[in-house]
């Protein structure tokens, strides 16, 4: 199973809280944080992109890093770990994030992939008058498998003749192709979305569910599953937990309900308002499961809570759900929870135990 870290290229990280650790994002912040990942033995690191926060009293997510920029630097200063960046598709074309990413593949061969971000929060986009208009939350995963369906065959030949409903390619040159596949992430939760990572994508991110309910997500992954048996293509789940772990579950425990008290009522307020914009979506669909039931403010992500020894468990426990192929973390404290994964977690974890024969 792999591990990655969905790395703080956001301020904050994913707590929407006054009480948990808060700080801004840069360029040092996250090559400590993916260097550690890489010397822990860490399979990748992933950055999102987001171009408008939720404010609020703690600014959640107003401070933002842009995603492929970062990643290409952190390729020239890491050795072995993968890296994703993330493509917001309604702002930047598909033959120039095609050589962007042939780019990075120079500077960081074979470790190199594209997080799909067809986009679910309007405020982003018609800040800059990049909006198409309501409509578009019907048929944004059309728009992206064109999006796509362009980068792949310029990947693959060079070039790129296309006339499509949202693209036109007229002999679009891109040369040098890359070296090594480029890897695609998608994160699409409704049908539709299943669907599209099950048709483009090598990995779809599930959301982990609950407090310390390491297999309730495991609905996720069946949809995926039968997405996948209709285009006969391997697409693994990549499952999004927060870990908040110490000596103790009492001590972690205080940790987290600490972050809960001091929840960002303004922030999660204007998640909320985003998330439904979209009238038609499904009730699995991002835009709707990102929104928090009462009393969390972890974005709706699942999240683990307790001693070293059992969070190791349900890590494992996780990683036993069929259709699972890896995990990727998000920390209260990302250098310190970093430390305490490598030294005190991942060596109890079974489903990492190569590591340790490795060593």
């Amino acid at each position: 199973m792999d591990i990655g870290v969905f790395i703080p290229i956001g301020n904050n990280g994913w707590l929407i809280s006054t009480k948990s650790p808060q700080y801004k994002p840069s360029f040092d912040l996250n090559k400590q944080v993916v260097q550690k990942a890489e010397k822990y033995g860490l399979d990748f690191a992933l950055s999102m992109i987001k171009l408008r926060g939720f404010g609020g009293q703690s600014e959640f997510w107003d401070y933002n890093l842009e995603s492929f920029t970062l990643m290409a630097s952190l390729g020239a200063v890491t050795q072995k770990i993968k890296l994703f960046a993330s493509t917001a598709v309604l702002t930047l074309p598909p033959a120039i994030v095609a050589r962007m990413a042939a780019t990075i593949d120079s500077v960081a061969p074979g470790r190199f992939g594209i997080n799909i971000v067809s986009g679910w929060q309007m405020a982003e986009y018609d800040q800059m008058g990049m909006w198409p208009g309501d409509k578009y939350f019907g048929y944004r995963y059309d728009y992206s498998s064109e999006y796509v369906h362009i980068m792949k065959t310029l990947w693959k030949d060079g070039v790129c003749t296309f006339d499509g409903t949202h693209f036109t390619m007229k002999d679009c040159r891109m040369l040098p192709t890359p070296q090594s596949k480029i890897e695609i992430v998608a994160a699409g939760q409704s049908p539709r979305g299943m669907e599209f990572a099950a048709t483009y994508a090598d990995y779809n991110f599930v959301l982990g569910t609950g407090i310390n309910t390491p297999k309730a997500y495991a609905p996720g992954n069946e949809r995926l599953i039968e997405a996948a048996a209709k285009t006969g293509r391997d697409v693994g789940a990549y499952v999004l937990f927060m870990v908040i772990a110490d000596e103790t579950d009492e001590l972690a425990r205080a940790r987290w309900e600490s972050y809960r008290d001091g929840a960002d009522f303004d922030a999660l307020s204007w998640m909320a308002d985003q998330g439904g914009k979209d009238v038609s979506a499904d009730a699995s669909s991002t835009a709707k499961s990102i929104n928090l039931p009462e009393g969390a403010v972890n974005m709706n992500i699942g999240t683990l809570v307790g001693s070293y020894e059992n969070v190791a468990r349900m890590l494992d426990e996780a990683g036993d759900v069929a259709g699972t192929k890896g995990i990727m973390l998000t920390f209260d404290d990302f250098l310190i929870g970093l430390d305490q994964f490598g030294q005190r977690i991942q060596p109890l974890m079974q489903s990492r135990s190569h590591l340790s024969e490795a060593a």
